[in-house]
Order: C-alpha cells, then sequence, then structure tokens
C-alpha cells in the first residue's frame, strides 16, 4: 500500500503512556498465514523461536514495515507505526530499525570504515545517539576498519554488520539468524559481543534463532512460534519450565539461572556463584571472573537428583537446600519431573518413578537437590 502525501502519518507518533513493545499482524500469503499477537519487553531480548517455516522471520518483516499487506498493530516503546484500525502505517524507511540477516550483506568496494559511514549517514546528526566510536568499540572491529569486507571471516563481517545497523540509531533492532551461517568457532566468536548488546544498550532486541543454545544464553523473554501462531510467550527462565511447553520433556531439558560471582578456588579450578534471594552458592569449572559479576548458568533436569537429607560424603559438589513446587508424572515414561524452588530460582530434576515413590515426594516438602554439573551459560 503507498499512503498518498496527505494521509501519511508522521513516523515518531507519540502513544501517551504506553512502554514497551505490543504487536498485532496478521498476513495471508501462498500456502502461509500469519496470525499472531505479542506484548514484549521495552529493553533487551526478545527471542522468536521455532522450526524452519513457522512463522519467526515473517514476523521480523512485520516489525521492520517490509511486508505492507499486513493487517496489524504496533507500537514500540511509545512510538506508534502501525495501526490498521486508524489507518495507519509508517513506511519501512521512516521506522528507527536496525536489521540484521543471516548474512551482513556488506558493501564488498568500501572498506570496513566506508561500510559504517554508510549506516551513520542514515541518520540526521541530530538525532544519532550512539556515535561511531562505541559501535566499533561495543563490537571489537577498531582494528579492522581499513580491511576490505573480502578479507574479513564470517565471524567479522557479521560484526560489523551490527555495528552498522547500529549506527543507524535504531529505536528497535531485529536479528534475524545472524550466526546460523558461521561455524561453532565462529559462533563463540561474536556471542561475547552479542551478550554486551545486551547488557551495555538500552535498544530493545529481537532475535530469531533456532538454536536453543543461542536462545538460553541471550534472551530475557522467549516467544514460541508453531504454524504462523504464538503457541507460547513469557520471561525466558519462566517458560523453559512450563509443563504445558515441549522444552522440559525432551532429553536436554534445563533451567536457566541468574547468578554472580563470589569467588574462586585457584587450587581447583572451580568458580562459585551466588544465586538470588538466598545464601545458596554453585560451584562450576571455570576460569576466575571478577567478583560481583552477573553470569548466566544452566543446569539441566537430568543432572539433578533428590535427597531427604544432605549428603555428608559425596563426590556431588553442589548441594542445595529446596522445596518442591509441583511433580509432573510423564506419561508412559520411566520417570518423574519435580520442580524445585531454591533461593528466588527453580530447577528441575529428573528422577526415576521407582525413586519418586520411594521417597513419598510431595508439593511443598523441603529436601536437598544435588547438582552434578553446572555449566556458564553467559558472563555479562
Amino acid at each position: 500500500m503507498i499512503w498518498p502525501l496527505s494521509r501519511r502519518p508522521a513516523p515518531l507518533q507519540q502513544v501517551a503512556g504506553l512502554g514497551a513493545i505490543q504487536a498485532r499482524f496478521k498476513v495471508a500469503h501462498a500456502g502461509f498465514t500469519l496470525d499472531v499477537e505479542m506484548n514484549l519487553p521495552g529493553r533487551g531480548v526478545s527471542a522468536l523461536f521455532g522450526h524452519s517455516g513457522s512463522g519467526k522471520t515473517s514476523c521480523l518483516r512485520c516489525f521492520a514495515g517490509l511486508d505492507q499487506s499486513v493487517e496489524g498493530y504496533l507500537q514500540v516503546n511509545g512510538e506508534l507505526w502501525q495501526d490498521s484500525a486508524q489507518g495507519l502505517f509508517v513506511p519501512a524507511h521512516q521506522r528507527a530499525v536496525g536489521y540484521v540477516f543471516q548474512d551482513a550483506n556488506l558493501f564488498t568496494h568500501l572498506s570496513v570504515q566506508r561500510n559504517l559511514h554508510y549506516g551513520l549517514k542514515r541518520i540526521a546528526p541530530a538525532q544519532r545517539r550512539i556515535a561511531l566510536e562505541q559501535a566499533v568499540e561495543l563490537l571489537g572491529i577498531g582494528h579492522l576498519l581499513q580491511r576490505l569486507p573480502g578479507n574479513l571471516s564470517g565471524g567479522e563481517q557479521q560484526r560489523v554488520g551490527i555495528a552498522r545497523a547500529l549506527l543507524t540509531s535504531p529505536r528497535l533492532l531485529l536479528l534475524d539468524e545472524p550466526l546460523a551461517s558461521l561455524d561453532l568457532k565462529r559462533k563463540q566468536e561474536v556471542l561475547p559481543y552479542l551478550e554486551r548488546l545486551h547488557t551495555e544498550l538500552e535498544i530493545p532486541i529481537i532475535y530469531v534463532s533456532h538454536a536453543p543454545d543461542e536462545v538460553a544464553r541471550l534472551a530475557d523473554h522467549l516467544v514460541l512460534l508453531e504454524d504462523g501462531r504464538v503457541t507460547a510467550s513469557g520471561p525466558l527462565k519462566e517458560t523453559l519450565l512450563r509443563a504445558d511447553l515441549p522444552f522440559i520433556f525432551e532429553d536436554a531439558a534445563e533451567a536457566v539461572v541468574d547468578a554472580r560471582v563470589v569467588g574462586h578456588d585457584h587450587a581447583y579450578g572451580l568458580l562459585a556463584v551466588q544465586l538470588p534471594g538466598s545464601a545458596v552458592r554453585l560451584q562450576l569449572p571455570h576460569g576466575p571472573l571478577p567478583l560481583g559479576q552477573a553470569v548466566r548458568v544452566k543446569i539441566k533436569a537430568r543432572d539433578v537428583s533428590l535427597s531427604m537429607q544432605q549428603a555428608q560424603d559425596s563426590s556431588v559438589l553442589n548441594l542445595l537446600p529446596a522445596q518442591v513446587v509441583d511433580c509432573i508424572e510423564v506419561v508412559e515414561k520411566a520417570y518423574v519431573l519435580v520442580r524445585v524452588q531454591v533461593g528466588d530460582e527453580q530447577l528441575m530434576a529428573r528422577i526415576t518413578r521407582y525413586s519418586f515413590d520411594r521417597l513419598h515426594i510431595q508439593q511443598g516438602q523441603s529436601l536437598w537437590a544435588q547438582v552434578k554439573s553446572v555449566s556458564l551459560l553467559s558472563a555479562g
């Protein structure tokens, strides 16, 4: 749809009293219909997760205003970009959106520095909120400025592409599987820089991925898509442990836990972290990190066992006082899932049905969670 000049809406119409991101999109394509409604946080990372063909990229195109046949509503931190009921649609070039694809799409004939200046020139000087030096430092690309894209690794190209998107001073950053084309080594190279965007910028990020580890490491909010519909949406840690979703029934089911560094045992190479709302500490094999640094760890359900008493002699490092929240019996399986509260965090234990019956586990019961393995997801 092309707006006549007399009807074209102002690109930054303000919606009084509203925050966060509110979106409703409905659009029909040949053989596929997207029909979604989302309420997302106004900062941090919201991940759109689902199999290929679930509608993730279609959603991003709607956020960016690239599909004008969409019926719906979009408000981003108080700015109204679309309201079909009012005949309002802010075109893509007037939306303050940074968009990063699987391929960095750099101009191959321009140096890194000139690629970055291209992004910077798209925004008027008075409206710039991110300086060139800040974007270069955030993505760690200062040593690449004079190189041509053809002389960069895939990970370096993506970092330059993200920096260029940031230099448009977006109010919303869209990342469409930015690591999908990279091998494991290059992914590990880029992920710390994505974490920096998460912790150091106020810009809300919508991150598309079908890789669970990326989502667990980066996301604050999780939206599960299937066949063009939202099947679940909520804070990452809560959504991963929902009994009505498939995550906890998979072999790799895990809880994601926030913590802070409280010490390091150099003799044994063990990092100590403390859970919020509790004096409980976890120990995990890792090098030293600054005291007080926020970290995110994952604990797989299969690595958590339960005991009625605190073990005195055990090879298990982490013995945590816990309380049973609920129990989920898995039909036609030999195990039971037990959700337990430890401080402000929740873990899931996968134990055999035999052990569940023998220990007489009940909701509200106090017991000990024995955590065999803890993995560091991110430090930021």
